[in-house]
């Protein structure tokens, strides 16, 4: 299981740092027009700042644990990412993006996974 969670949080990791990174690199006129239309809603500020969310994430899902440091921070960054998702999952359904919408679904309950793994019987 220690592997499987591993691979969750790598995985996790590698998604949420390309679309971090993305949504700091892009505007948000790019974003749209790249098939993202949920940024309609959002202003750039808001859409950089869930971007500096997503790579926080990201790092603290594969950082703290690899070096040995606080790897409590892990299964927090994990919980970070659920809520984070919760709330992207209910952006896009608001907006009828169902394709988006299951994306998004599938990474929360990878990161709830993740979150209870390491919180609960598997922690490092």
């Amino acid at each position: 299981m220690n592997v499987f969670l591993w691979i969750l949080a790598a995985s996790l990791g590698a998604v949420f740092v390309g679309t971090g990174v993305l949504k700091l690199a892009r505007t948000r006129d790019q974003l749209a027009a790249m098939g993202q239309p949920w940024v309609e809603d959002f202003g750039q500020g808001t859409i950089r700042a869930i971007g500096v969310l997503e790579l926080l994430g990201a790092v603290g899902l594969v950082v703290p644990p690899l070096v040995g440091v606080a790897p409590v921070l892990a299964p927090v960054a994990a919980s970070g990412l659920v809520l984070l998702m919760a709330g992207a999952t209910a952006t896009h359904a608001r907006r009828a993006e169902w394709g988006n919408a299951a994306g998004t679904l599938v990474l929360l309950v990878m990161a709830a996974v993740v979150a209870w793994g390491r919180f609960g019987p598997y922690p490092f």
